[in-house]
């Protein structure tokens, strides 16, 4: 499917976006499709794992998690065991938003998203009683100048 994305796809990629919550008649009036051309195409879409969820962004200081983190890491090891408590750890810490394995010199980089240093510290601890780790740093944002879940269609 990602080879016949065409103008009118990315359209309505970049509608639902911005907001998923509108009806297909809303996006096929913006699209200029019919409401069953517009339906099918979203549908292709879904069946093609292009979207893959319709979620609800929470705003994170309003419900007391104002805090995000940035952790840098290096891995103890490389072995399998590590690897599979690595991604124990992620899956069940709840404030890892995201987790990224790196090229160059860190290993790992995790989105963490606490309530305050305190929050972050306790986090901290669970995470290396999960995991070992050979080195550690964490980045607290100061200002989100853009933090968007949107992609650039």
């Amino acid at each position: 499917m990602t080879d016949s994305i065409d103008k009118i796809d990315r359209a309505i990629l970049a509608i639902l976006q911005n907001d998923a919550t509108l009806s297909v008649d809303a996006i096929s009036e913006r699209v200029s499709l019919s409401r069953n051309a517009c339906w099918r195409r979203i549908k292709q879409m879904e069946e093609a794992g292009i979207l893959k969820a319709r979620v609800a962004l929470v705003d994170a200081t309003k419900i007391g998690l104002g805090l995000p983190v940035f952790v840098l890491m290096r891995a103890a090891d490389h072995s399998p065991d590590w690897l599979a408590k690595f991604d124990r750890a992620v899956r069940i810490l709840p404030e890892i938003i995201g987790a990224h394995r790196m090229s160059g010199d860190l290993d790992y980089v995790l989105r963490v998203q606490v309530a305050d240093v305190a929050d972050y510290d306790r986090f901290y601890k669970r995470l290396i009683e999960l995991v070992p780790v050979r080195d550690i740093s964490a980045s607290f944002v100061m200002e989100n100048i853009k933090d968007t879940t949107a992609l650039p269609v």
